[in-house]
């Protein structure tokens, strides 16, 4: 999940703002606010530092709301009249990764939704903040009557990724009985919060919702542990590339379905069976019978990095796609890429080459993601 660029209006700004401009932080437009896309060290080193120890990301420009209704029940029928998922056996305590649909079964938006609780007549959701007034007018209209859309207007959430996350985070909360997509509702450093597990790196993680007004002194707080450091836009970037992580506006938006874009995932088994979804039978028809394109890995030769737009042809020099995200990967030490080639030339191991200005770089198509995710999951227990 992730945000497109900022428009020219004035930009907001997140809670933690202050904090990020006194840890040296380069400030940039996104999504309509003003981010971090690196501190000090620079992109390269928040990026290593995020793969072998911990770092923290200020995540608060991302949507918050709940969907709530006279039960549980009514809510999570009202939310899967919009998406492919199940959310009517979503136990307390656990999240799942969810698609906005439109009637012909492209990508509105892409989210996380969670059940915190089995108290709450409702769900949780986070969208990114790009997509915020599309997701909301959305799904203001299309929620029926009883069934409340609350959205967050102030908000602070911080995630905290890699493979030393865990060992932090502990010192702060009870966080031993967490695995990837579970969340629960507990007190951090005595400080009510959401806390959940999964994470856009690749990493292990988590993701730490609180009050606005108590984000600055717990952030500092986990600043101040050896093991972690504030990392920016520019490597969150780098990591979720690596991960194989689509960004929307990029790689997903509504000219594209969940088939084309390698998300059959999001599809529950339930609603598959039913057929009862947006755009049910153009996916189930793709599921079947294949898209025209899909969503792949490339991975380029030589040193420089192929960037979105870039025309990607076959060994014969046919037009085939158009690379959607690329850029160099500090883990593997070469450019690697994500794009759109038609689904003859889909399978990994396919030679193909990629318009770079004025050259034609020879590249392979690759399985994602480039470098393997960490996730914590128990045992018998999916996402």
């Amino acid at each position: 999940m992730a945000d497109s660029a900022a428009t020219a209006e004035p930009l907001l700004e997140t809670v933690l703002a202050g904090l990020h401009r006194e840890s040296g932080a380069r400030m940039v437009p996104f999504a309509g606010y003003a981010m971090p896309v690196q501190y000090r060290d620079g992109i390269i080193a928040e990026h290593t530092h995020t793969r072998t120890s911990a770092g923290l990301f200020d995540v608060s420009h991302m949507g918050q709301a709940k969907i709530t209704g006279p039960s549980f029940e009514a809510a999570a029928m009202a939310l899967e009249a919009v998406t492919p998922g199940d959310f009517q056996n979503l136990k307390p305590g656990r999240m799942r990764y969810t698609l906005l649909l439109t009637p012909s079964g492209t990508i509105v938006d892409d989210m996380m939704v969670s059940r915190p609780d089995a108290d709450m007549p409702g769900l949780m959701v986070v969208f990114n903040a790009a997509r915020a007034a599309e997701d909301e007018a959305f799904l203001r209209a299309a929620l029926p009557a009883g069934i409340t859309l609350d959205v967050a207007r102030e908000r602070s959430m911080v995630a905290l990724q890699g493979p030393k996350a865990a060992t932090v985070l502990a010192r702060h909360a009870d966080i031993g009985g967490l695995a990837f997509m579970d969340v629960t509702q507990t007190t951090v450093d005595g400080v009510p919060a959401t806390v959940s597990r999964s994470g856009y790196t690749g990493e292990d993680g988590f993701e730490i919702i609180m009050a606005p007004d108590k984000a600055d002194a717990f952030v500092r707080k986990l600043l101040a542990e050896p093991e972690v450091k504030p990392i920016g836009l520019g490597a969150r970037d780098t990591l979720r590339l690596e991960a194989g992580l689509p960004l929307y506006g990029h790689d997903i938006d509504e000219t594209t379905t969940p088939v084309e874009a390698d998300l059959g995932f999001a599809l529950s088994p339930r609603r598959r069976e039913a057929g009862d979804f947006p755009g049910a039978s153009r996916i189930l028809g793709e599921l079947k019978d294949g898209a025209a394109r899909k969503r792949v890995g490339l991975l380029i030769d030589g040193r420089m990095p192929a960037r979105e737009g870039a025309a990607i042809l076959s060994a014969d020099g046919e037009a085939i796609g158009t690379v959607t995200s690329g850029g160099f990967s500090p883990t593997l030490a070469r450019p690697i890429a994500m794009g759109y080639v038609s689904s003859r030339h889909a399978a990994p191991g396919t030679a193909v080459q990629i318009k770079v200005r004025d050259s034609l770089i020879k590249a392979e198509v690759a399985p994602m993601p480039f470098v393997p995710h960490t996730y914590f999951r128990r045992a018998g227990k999916g996402a």
